[in-house]
């Protein structure tokens, strides 16, 4: 399905059925809420919320405002290419058709449970694709690692919960050879389950510098990618549109077919 064929079925799906219809029986949010518990990494200025005003004010009318802060990176969020390549893409001039796709979900599990620190790997792009079809270009690549049952127990889903500490990290994440071959094909965005795109033992970032280089967006933290099937979504992923941001908070929500 192509970009424009994916733009003119959510233009007729939104003129054929109600709000409430969409919610309840298509649209699945892959967003984990912004609060005291997202996970964020150790090193990261974690969500804060601070009211600003809660309550009457001098008239007597109720008014509520909150002040918040936060590293870009943290939660369910969007790496910009920027992020780990000079001259690459900040977050606000990331196209937004880039950001709407065909979903395709490359599901781990089974290795990752037997390793915390795999690496996915060129194979497993080529055996989701022997199932479910070649990758299509401008495709939106999620990988299930599992590890969105963690949440949002910081110890089971980084491997440690020593604030400050990142040394000890342990979570999948992407082989570069992996993030090559989605390179190859073209795909626009690549997301994961875990807290980085890279294994939770790395550090020279080589999926992120891989990726970034191609000036492909990154997804991390993504919630609920067990409701969504290997193929047929379609996935749109928007983030706070930061002007020279690296990153940002990302509302990501897929429709099913």
């Amino acid at each position: 399905m192509t970009k424009r064929t994916i733009l003119i079925c959510l233009s007729l799906a939104a003129c054929t059925s109600t709000p409430s219809e969409l919610c309840d029986d298509r649209l699945i949010d892959l967003t984990h809420p912004f609060d005291e518990n997202t996970i964020y990494w150790p090193t990261a200025k974690r969500f804060e919320l601070v009211h600003a005003a809660w309550g009457p004010n001098d008239q007597g009318l109720w008014y509520a405002s909150n002040d918040l802060s936060a590293s870009e990176h943290g939660g369910t969020h969007l790496d910009a290419p920027i992020h780990f390549a000079r001259g690459g893409r900040d977050t606000a001039s990331i196209p937004i058709g880039e950001l709407v796709g065909p979903a395709r979900v490359v599901d781990v599990r089974e290795a990752c449970e037997r390793d915390r620190d795999y690496r996915v790997t060129p194979a497993d792009i080529r055996a989701h694709e022997a199932s479910f079809g070649p990758i299509p270009e401008g495709a939106i690549v999620l990988i299930h690692t599992g590890w969105g049952r963690f949440w949002p127990d910081a110890k089971l889903y980084l491997g440690s919960d020593v604030p400050g500490d990142a040394s000890d990290l342990h979570f999948p994440g992407l082989s570069s050879g992996a993030a090559d071959l989605l390179v190859e094909r073209g795909v626009d965005v690549v997301g994961i389950d875990t807290a980085s795109l890279d294994h939770g033992q790395s550090t020279h970032f080589l999926a992120h510098r891989v990726l970034g280089a191609a000036n492909v967006a990154g997804l991390e933290n993504v919630a609920n990618v067990g409701r969504l099937p290997a193929s047929g979504a379609t996935l749109i992923a928007l983030p706070m549109k930061i002007a020279g941001g690296t990153g940002g908070p990302c509302r990501v929500v897929a429709l099913l077919p």
